[in-house]
This record gives structure tokens, C-alpha cells and sequence, in this order.
């Protein structure tokens, strides 16, 4: 592993003479105005990466600060645990009722809220990058709709009770059905002359949000009593009574969705940069851009349903980790720690700082409408209207 500095922006080559003030870390300003990022170098043999020492150190920040939500989610609650007796629990070698409180209790829904936060986390990165536009999160285009649309069908067909395990199959599988669905309807509707466009995409999926929230509002309004509760308190975005089964979905779908989005990186990063470059660099963009929407429209799915639609991450997720990361483009896994971090973040608070425990998703939405209006009025005061 080597640092080297690289020039970002294509920026001139010569002699780097000073830090250029005001910059991001690791950047500087060469002769010409450009900008050289210091850039870490991995090798192994003929295979190798480069990436930026900020875009590092923030994953590494993100990481840290994952992990110190699990441990607090572990240690915290209406049973208090001193911070070794959960090092221990952890290990199975701590006190009886510190280990049954650890593994059976907290740890299952403490690893769910973190998975569940880096798939959407990626799933807001390809949706807003694909589209090139910051508003084209699942949640915001349908297709997290979609997949809860499609779980309650599992529920209220099958009637699944949420935390009941024998019988969970279903569920994933429905939301899986309805946003992949909702996902080629929104794609084809809004594919106009060989290309989509981030407004066309944002339009056409707000329309489908719209229908698919009035058709499950409809399906609740025509089970019996018992089934509706079970699908509404699903809804809200819950991780109340999750258990090793959610914890096992969540991590076989990272496990197959993850290779290929990382095989997917090169188009992901173009892409950014509008058809006309990406096809100039050799990308197949119709291809590259259905296959992205896809894997993004699964991770989606994923989420929804192992924990409801918890809203707002994959809105907010990605412009956090551009933000930290002092980057044009979205930082792909970047904004999956960043997920990460809302998720198991907003879930320790709704356990722990309300008188009663409440679902996640509303913590995300107590946190994310503000910064949808934040966001919304600072992009209109630079002419980026989203």
C-alpha cells in the first residue's frame, strides 16, 4: 500500500507548491489552478485500487462510529449493561443474564439496524447516481412503496405475523416481487428516446409512490382488525422483535447483491458524469444503468422487508457521505457506512430516548423531513432546484 498524490480534475502536472486554503483535506493546488488529492494505493500483484485519503479516512470514521452504535445499542436499554459485561457477553464470557440480554435481545436487532441502514445507503447511491439527480431515492420514487405494498400482501394473504420466524419467508419475497416491479414501470415510463433523465425518473416515481400507497392503504382498509394492525405497525418501520432470522436475510442478501455492485463500480462512477462521457469511455450505458437500477431496486426490497420502509436514509445517506467526503461524485460505499450510521443511530434513540420504545422509521422521519426542506431550500439558493 502506497500514498501518492493524484491529480483530481485533471488537473496540470508540475510541482504541488502549497496547500491550497480552504480546501478539503489532502487536497492542494498546482501550477495552473489544479486541484492534487492525496490518493492511497492498494496491490496485489496485478489487481489494484486507488482511492482518495479522505474518501479512507471518512469510511474508516463511518465505520467507527457504526460500531459504536451496535456497542451503545448493546449496552443500553431499559436493562442497563456495563460496557465489559457486553465485551464479554459478546465473547459468551460474561455473566448469565449479560449474555442472554446480549445475544437473544439486542444483538439481533442491533445487527439488522445496521445491515439494513448499508443497504439503503447503497440503494440511495445508484438511484441518485444512475439518475444524476439528488431526489431519486427509492423512498422517494416508488420503489420502497412498491415493496411494502408487496409485503403486506404476504402479510394480510398469508397472515404473517411480523416477528414470527416459521413463517417469514413471504414477506421478503413479496417486497422483492413489488419493487422490482414498481422499479421496470418507473424505468420503462420514464425512458424517453434511447436515455432516462433524473426529473423524468423523479416524476414518474412519485406518481407510482402516490398509486402504491392509496392501493395499500386500500388492501388494509378490507382485512379484519387483528391483520391490519400487524401490517400498520410493519409500515411505520419497525425493528421491534427482530430476531437471528431477519439478521440471516439481511446478510445472504448483502452477500449476493454486494459482488456485483462492486463489479458494477467503473459504469456507477461514469455514469455521474452524463451518457455522452460514459459511452466516450467505453460504458454500455443502457446496460450499465438497468443493471445498477436493478441491483439497487434488491438492496430496496432488502430493507423494506427485514425492518418496513424506514425513510429517508437512502435520501439522506448518500449526500452525507459526498458531503464528508469532499467529493463531486457519490462515494458508492461511502454513503453504505452512512446508512449504517442513521440507521443504527436512529434506532438506539427510538429505544432509548422516549419514554417508550418507537419505531425506527419514525425516528428517520423526525430527522429526515427537516433536512428534505433544509436540502431543498439550499439547492433553489444555488440554482439547483434538486
Amino acid at each position: 500500500m502506497t500514498a501518492t498524490a493524484s491529480p483530481g480534475n485533471r488537473a496540470p502536472e508540475g510541482t504541488v507548491k502549497e496547500r491550497s486554503k480552504g480546501r478539503a483535506p489532502g487536497a492542494f493546488k498546482g501550477r495552473g489552478g489544479g486541484r492534487v488529492h492525496a490518493t492511497v494505493r492498494f496491490a496485489a500483484g496485478p489487481v489494484g485500487f486507488a482511492l482518495r485519503l479522505r474518501v479512507l479516512l471518512t469510511c474508516v470514521l463511518l465505520l467507527a462510529l457504526a460500531f459504536a452504535a451496535l456497542i451503545a445499542s448493546l449496552a443500553m436499554g431499559d436493562y442497563e449493561l456495563p460496557w465489559s459485561d457486553v465485551v464479554t457477553g459478546l465473547f459468551n464470557a460474561g455473566p448469565e443474564d449479560a449474555e442472554l440480554v446480549v445475544h437473544e435481545l439486542r444483538l439481533p436487532r442491533a445487527l439488522v439496524a445496521i445491515m439494513v441502514g448499508f443497504a439503503l445507503g447503497l440503494a440511495g447511491a445508484v438511484f441518485q447516481a444512475v439518475t444524476r439527480n439528488p431526489l431519486a431515492g427509492p423512498d422517494i420514487v416508488g420503489i420502497t412503496a412498491g415493496a411494502g405494498a408487496g409485503a403486506v400482501v404476504a402479510i394480510l394473504a398469508g397472515g404473517v405475523g411480523t416477528g414470527v420466524s416459521a413463517t417469514y419467508g413471504p414477506v421478503p419475497l413479496g417486497a422483492l416481487v413489488g419493487a422490482v416491479t414498481t422499479g421496470l414501470v418507473v424505468y420503462f415510463l420514464a425512458f424517453r428516446q434511447g436515455t432516462i433523465t433524473g426529473y423524468g425518473f423523479v416524476l414518474v416515481g412519485i406518481a407510482a409512490n402516490g398509486m402504491l400507497v392509496a392501493f395499500t392503504r386500500w388492501a388494509l382498509a378490507r382485512v379484519d382488525i387483528d391483520a391490519a394492525t400487524r401490517a400498520t405497525a410493519w409500515l411505520t418501520g419497525s425493528l421491534e422483535n427482530r430476531d437471528y432470522t431477519q439478521v440471516r436475510w439481511m446478510a445472504l442478501g448483502l452477500l449476493l447483491l454486494v459482488p456485483p455492485l462492486v463489479a458494477l463500480v467503473r459504469p456507477y462512477r461514469m455514469l455521474q458524469f452524463g451518457d455522452d462521457i460514459a459511452t466516450g469511455l467505453g460504458v454500455p450505458t443502457r446496460a450499465a444503468r438497468t443493471a445498477l437500477l436493478l441491483v439497487g431496486t434488491c438492496l430496496a426490497a432488502l430493507a423494506t422487508a427485514c425492518a418496513g420502509p424506514v425513510v429517508f436514509v437512502a435520501l439522506a445517506a448518500p449526500q452525507i457521505a459526498r458531503g464528508l467526503a469532499g467529493t463531486a461524485e457519490i462515494p458508492l460505499f461511502t454513503a453504505g457506512f452512512a446508512g449504517a450510521v442513521v440507521v443504527g443511530g436512529a434506532d438506539l434513540l427510538a429505544r432509548t430516548a422516549f419514554p417508550e420504545t418507537v419505531p425506527v422509521g419514525i425516528v428517520t422521519g423526525l430527522i429526515g423531513a427537516p433536512y428534505l426542506l433544509w436540502f431543498l431550500g439550499r439547492a433553489n439558493k444555488v440554482g439547483r432546484g434538486g
